[in-house]
């Protein structure tokens, strides 16, 4: 009895060896190539994250320039008011 079970174990590493080497690289090239898939689409989606803020970016500038220069055209037309007779 013990023969048969020292027999299966001597003869299951080699099995188990050549299994996973057969196996085990196709495995790991789809896995490889999963992650490579996923990776190109993160990628992807950072650089389309990155593209919308820089138009946020620009829209914010444009918003910052109208509202200083508005603020400096409404400070003139103030004082232009003040300059003026009141009239009753």
């Amino acid at each position: 009895m013990e023969e048969v079970i020292i027999t299966l174990a001597a003869l299951s590493i080699p099995i188990v060896a050549i299994l996973s080497a057969t196996l085990g690289k196709p495995w790991f090239a789809y896995r490889h190539r999963k992650l490579e898939l996923e990776a190109s689409m993160v990628a992807e989606k950072a650089a389309q994250y990155a593209a919308q803020t820089e138009r946020l970016e620009q829209r914010v500038r444009v918003l910052e320039r109208i509202v200083t220069d508005r603020g400096a055209d409404l400070a003139g037309e103030i004082d232009r008011l003040a300059d003026q007779p009141k009239l009753n």
